[in-house]
């Protein structure tokens, strides 16, 4: 039987790949990805030639069962999502239970994740720090929920695209003005940047001080 690796990737600078990630990819049978033509650049990088596949969340019901098959023939398969860690806001949950359900074994290789990196250089209090993601688009629900992040004790992380940003900010700054945050965006890359404020500020500075390009993440600080 062959085992399944969950293999956390950078969210940005490709040297953030750990030894044992580069050794795990080297050596499986297959590589799974989200995105093959994504995953053959970093491949690319370290000189990995191996065979891929794809396991995108469109398809990754029906791509978990061929890849059950490849373990159930004894082969090794590594899984990566475009960038951090699978199954964290990223394809891999699906795939992982049916590895699970099957009796394989599920490997982790942990590694660069946007979430743990924005939080280790937020300097907000407190010991919990809450991962919500990426929001609900219906305004209804995202107003909903963001209020109830915004009414516990813990700071909180949530993922946004940059074509939402503007959005975010506009409602979080309607419902607590005050609310200290920092947003990161491009983080590990050439053009990383941190931002500290309260919402309407940090509002105001996008598309000037802060170009609106990349994926962002944003920590709010506790109530």
């Amino acid at each position: 039987m062959g085992d399944l690796y969950i293999v956390a990737t950078p969210i940005g600078n490709l040297e953030d790949m750990t030894y044992r990630s580069i050794e795990i990819l080297k050596n499986v049978d297959v590589i799974a990805c989200e995105d093959t033509r994504q995953s053959k650049k970093l491949l690319s990088h370290y000189g990995i030639s191996k065979h891929t596949i794809s396991c995108r969340a469109r398809n990754e019901v029906n791509s978990s069962a061929g890849i059950i098959k490849l373990l159930q023939e004894g082969k090794d398969v590594a899984y990566v999502s475009d960038a951090g860690t699978p199954g964290i806001s990223d394809p891999g949950s699906i795939l992982v239970r049916a590895a699970r359900d099957a009796g394989f074994r599920t490997i982790p290789i942990p590694g660069a994740s946007a979430q743990t990196a924005l939080a280790s250089v937020g300097g907000f209090k407190g010991k919990a720090v809450l991962f919500e993601g990426f929001l609900a688009q219906k305004s209804g629900k995202r107003k909903k929920r963001l209020r109830e992040l915004l009414d516990r004790e813990e700071s909180f992380v949530i993922y946004e695209s940059p074509y939402r940003i503007e959005k975010l900010m506009t409602e979080l700054s309607e419902l607590e003005p005050e609310r200290i945050l920092i947003i990161g965006r491009e983080m590990t890359k050439i053009h990383e940047q941190f931002v500290e404020g309260d919402s309407k500020t940090i509002l105001e500075m996008l598309g000037k001080e802060v170009t609106i390009k990349g994926e962002f993440a944003i920590l709010v600080s506790g109530k």
